[in-house]
């Protein structure tokens, strides 16, 4: 099992940290050892300062495929997840300014919670669905999948030419503007449409 994520997939958030909104997916990965799961704690790096949540739809392959055409790919994944996908900013800046990979900001250990799957034939439309993530009792990040730069199709299309899927790999989809740094001590909460599926705390 592979974790794949998108980066830049909503244009507010590219906006908000003064990227380029891409012409392309940009994709990078994560080991397995980022997932937490169950809404075990997630516990702040020693390493980061600055550590932002970014809240996101996550998919789940739900059979094999390479080179996969956009108009079959809805049919390679059956379920869908909250994910967080926690990231070391100030790591990620200093790579950035030497044209280094995220790796290190993005793929440490715990860095991926994610939430249990719901299928996806529950949504009568998979571009309309609303998602939000709270702190503290407020509302940090709102999101709706009618923002997608890049669609579920376009991105599993894409991914599959260079990496082939195989049934469980998991894709974050990319998250909406709003992020931040999170302290010790908060309380996150991420819901899919009025559905609370993360709830832990900060440690």
């Amino acid at each position: 099992m592979k974790i794949i994520a998108i980066g830049r997939n909503y244009a507010e958030h590219a906006k908000e940290l003064n990227n380029p909104v891409p012409t392309v997916p940009v994709i990078f990965m994560k080991p397995d050892t980022a997932i937490l799961k169950d809404n075990k704690p997630f516990y702040l790096p020693d390493f980061s300062q600055d550590v932002h949540h970014e809240i996101e739809l996550v998919l789940k392959i739900c059979k094999e495929g390479k080179h996969i055409d956009e108009k079959f790919a809805a049919n390679y994944y059956d379920e869908v997840a909250l994910g967080i996908d926690f990231t070391a900013r100030d790591v990620q800046a200093r790579h950035k300014e030497k044209g280094l990979p995220w790796e290190l900001a993005k793929a440490f250990d715990g860095s991926a919670p994610i939430s249990n799957f719901v299928p996806k034939s529950k949504f009568a439309d998979m571009y309309s669905i609303n998602f939000h993530l709270d702190i503290n009792g407020e509302t940090r990040q709102t999101g709706n999948t009618q923002n997608l730069l890049f669609s579920f199709e376009r991105i599993i299309a894409f991914v599959s030419q260079y990496i082939t899927l195989k049934k469980g790999d998991l894709i974050f989809t990319g998250t909406p503007e709003g992020v931040s740094a999170v302290k010790q001590g908060d309380h996150l909460e991420g819901f899919l449409e009025d559905e609370k599926l993360l709830d832990f705390y900060v440690k």
